[in-house]
Parts: C-alpha cells; structure tokens; sequence
C-alpha cells in the first residue's frame, strides 16, 4: 500500500498524506488536487474510492420543508425505507418552528461526512451560498424532488405542474365551470410558476398566490369567491381544504356552488367532507427514480441531469360537480 501511495503521489506531485485523505474521502483537498489524485489512480490503474465507504459516507440527508404537507412525510417515507434496503442511513432534516433552517441543517450533513442528499419540495440553493459552494466543491451527489427553484446542473425528479393543471381546469370546464380561480403558492416557488403555464388561457385575475397552508388557501379562496368564481383548483391538498372552509364561511356549499381540486393526493383526502377531487402524485415511482438516480452517483456512475417528470393522475371524488345553472 506505501509503494502505491508513493507512486501515486510522485505522479500527482502531491504527499502520500494527501493521497491518503484522497482515498478516504476526507475533507481538507482542494478540488482541483482532488482531480488530480483520481487520474494519477486511473493511471495507475488503482480502484477510486466508493463515495459509500466508510460508516459516516453511508449516511444519506433527507431534507424537507416541513411535515405539516402530508405529501412530505409520504415521499420521506418511501425513499427512507429504499435507502435502508440498500444499507444506507437516511437522516431527516426539516426546518422548524424555532427556525432551524436548510442551511443549517446541511451545514451538519457536511460535517458528518454523508454520502449524499436528497432534497424534497425544496432547493440546495436555500443553504445558502456557503453551503451551496462546499456541495458544488465536493460534487456530493444530490436529487431534487420537485424543487422550489431551478437548480440547473443537478438531477431533479418533478411532476409535470403544466399539464396537471390543464387536466383539472379541462374537468372543471366538462362540467360547465367558466369562472375557475387558481390557488398558488408564493411568487417564484418553481412547481407553482409551472403550474401557471398550465393555466394559459384562464383568468388571470382569477390567480392568487398564497402560503402553503389551510389558512393561506382560506384566505385566498375567500378573495376568488369576491370574483364571482364556481370552480377553484389549488396547488396542494392543505390549499384545498382552506378553500372548503372559505366557501362554508361565504355560506355556500362544496360541490353544489363551488367546486374544488385539489394536488398531491395527501392521505385522508379521500375521507374528508366532501371527498377532495385532487391531482394525485406517483410518489412511489418518483421516490424510486430518485433513490435511483442517488446509487447511481454513488456508485460513480455517468451523471444524467435530465430532470425527469412524471404525470399527475386525476382522482375524481366528491369536491366537485356540474356548474349550477342560476
């Protein structure tokens, strides 16, 4: 092992020390000598180190906005049992109430040396820019799960926003709806700016953007029932719920007044008052290509950063029904 250290590092014209904290993945290499240890090995033609050896590397970060969404703790469900199959340690993260941010919780996954992140409805871009040069530095493997802004360069696994939104307003105009509003959440979230191209040819006074919430979608329920609107579709399934509450307070009734849509599929959906029609996410399959997409880096594969999508599937319950005719 010495005289392959010795050579690799005459090559590099680097120590051995440096070789060594090469092979082991430890922190302290710059990039660029980085690189340069991997050729001398594939000179040589010495294995390069897994990224999952070594206890800590098979630690895998699992990072999400929060639980309140159901739609969360689903996909954190199903990608930690996929990871602990294939002998990996899924860390959850989740910001909190008392402000514990992605950033700093991604500040602790590099710390801990993990093998790589994934990060659901949210961005490695809100680490904040010191995380986000250290992740690029170190090129950990990452996949984004319908991310809240564009990450150019990294693999993301995505509904398709656009078309689920068509899908739901066409199922709102079948049954005679005009006037459909659009919940939304904040201005610049990606998932909901896509889901906006899909509503071209709407209202677009009929747009409202909101907080992920009951209340959010509430709130701006109540400000599309002002505009006279008989079909509303939300970009979550807590949005939906809000615009229920918001059409009991106006003293109208769901479906006979307003109909309403809502997105993900959440569970209990289909055992609320009335039953939420919804855009239902294929959370197993976009939890496994993700899973996949991680072991595939890990494992030093070719890197595809083709975001792959997937189509939302139309659940049809008791939220909605023919436009009445006053």
């Amino acid at each position: 092992m010495t005289s392959r250290l010795a050579a690799v590092a005459a090559y590099a014209g680097v120590s051995e020390a440096t070789v060594s904290r090469v092979l082991h993945d430890k922190p302290g290499v710059a990039q660029a000598t980085r690189d340069t240890v991997l050729t001398a090995l594939d000179v040589f033609g010495f294995p390069r180190p897994r990224p999952v050896r070594g206890e800590r590397a098979r630690l895998v970060g699992l990072v999400l906005p929060d639980l309140s969404n159901p739609v969360f703790p689903a996909f954190a469900d199903v990608i930690a049992v996929s990871l602990v199959q294939r002998g990996l340690i899924p860390v959850l993260c989740t910001r909190t109430s008392d402000g514990v941010s992605e950033a700093h919780y991604v500040q602790m996954l590099l710390r801990s040396q993990v093998g790589g992140i994934v990060f659901v409805g949210g961005s490695f871009a809100d680490a904040g820019p010191e995380q986000v040069r250290q992740l690029t530095e170190r090129k950990l493997p990452m996949v984004l799960i319908n991310a809240a802004d564009e990450n150019l360069g990294v693999p993301q696994v995505s509904i398709d926003d656009a078309a689920a939104v068509r899908d739901a307003v066409r199922h709102l105009t079948g049954l005679g709806h005009e006037r459909i509003g659009l919940i939304l959440g904040p201005w610049g979230h990606q998932p909901s700016m896509r889901k906006l191209t899909g509503f071209q040819g709407g209202d677009a006074e009929l747009v409202e953007h909101t907080v992920f919430s009951v209340e959010g979608g509430r709130a701006a329920a109540g400000r599309l029932l002002d505009r006279e609107v008989t079909g509303i579709v939300c970009a979550s399934d807590a949005l939906a719920l809000g615009a229920v509450r918001a059409v009991r307070r106006k003293g109208l009734r769901v479906p006979a007044d307003v109909s309403v849509i809502g997105f993900d599929d959440s569970a209990f959906m289909g055992v609320t008052d009335p039953p939420l029609t919804t855009m239902r996410q294929p959370v197993r399959e976009m939890a496994a290509a993700a899973v996949s997409s991680l072991l595939a880096q890990l494992d030093g594969r070719l890197l595809v950063t083709d975001e792959i999508t997937f189509d939302a599937e139309l659940v049809v319950r008791g939220s909605c029904s023919p436009v009445q005719i006053k």
